[in-house]
């Protein structure tokens, strides 16, 4: 009997510890209005999408750094971006970005995904765009 209960105490822990590591590894996605609203967390990474706003695309002539924004035409939230952008990438483009808000409120990304042709875009993003235009009171 004490072997089974050792045994059911060992299965027990293991399935907790897989949890917790599964529940830290969870990336929620978050639109630019759920993070102006303080939704988002500030202390872990999350997926940001929406649309790239036409003319926020600043590049540094010294390095990889890009600075845009991203709106879901309702709240726009300001990325920045070291390293190579996806060959889709631009303005008015829907895109994922994978990082973290810095104490300034700017998000810092750690990827940037574009979406792969004309008719795809992620359902997240295709909502969250929908609902932005709905708070914009704009036609979806």
């Amino acid at each position: 009997m004490l072997v089974i209960g050792l045994g059911v105490l060992g299965i027990g822990v293991a399935v907790a510890l897989i949890l917790a590591a599964f529940n830290q590894n969870l990336m929620y996605f978050y639109s630019p209005s759920e993070v102006a609203r303080g939704e988002a967390p500030g202390n872990r990474a999350f997926r940001l999408g929406g649309m790239v706003v036409k003319g926020s695309v600043q590049r540094d002539p010294q390095d990889l750094t890009v600075r845009f924004a991203v709106t879901d035409f309702a709240q726009q939230r300001t990325v920045t971006y070291k390293g190579i952008l996806p060959d889709l990438f631009r303005e008015g483009q829907g895109i994922v970005a994978i990082g973290q808000l810095d104490p300034g409120g700017v998000f810092v990304a750690s990827e940037v995904l574009a979406k792969h042709d004309e008719n795809y875009m992620p359902p997240e993003v295709a909502q969250a765009l929908k609902d932005g235009k709905a708070q914009a009171g704009m036609k979806p």
